[in-house]
């Protein structure tokens, strides 16, 4: 498996493609040039095209807090699951 890369990362790669692109190189130059493949490229560009950098950081802040709270949410349900179920249990 490959290398982790950072959203700022991945932007300035996307930013550094889309230079080879509008210098008339193909995508596959570009991916050539940024080190990924073109799966990669496309990937990349649907989930982060247009954002700025500090845009992408807090993208995956929100993901981040986002998941955490899910976690929560049915930590407390299962929780309200198991005290629905004992309540039963002593009539």
């Amino acid at each position: 498996m490959g290398k982790k890369h950072k959203p700022e990362e991945i932007i300035g790669k996307l930013r550094e493609a889309e230079i080879v692109l509008a210098q008339g190189g193909t995508v596959s130059d570009a991916c050539r040039r940024i080190g990924v493949t073109e799966q990669s490229y496309y990937r990349w560009r649907k989930e982060y095209g247009g954002l700025k950098m500090d845009q992408a950081r807090r993208m995956k802040e929100l993901e981040k807090e986002n998941t955490r709270l899910r976690r929560a949410v049915s930590d407390l349900t299962l929780d309200k699951l198991i005290l629905q179920e004992a309540a039963r249990g002593n009539y």
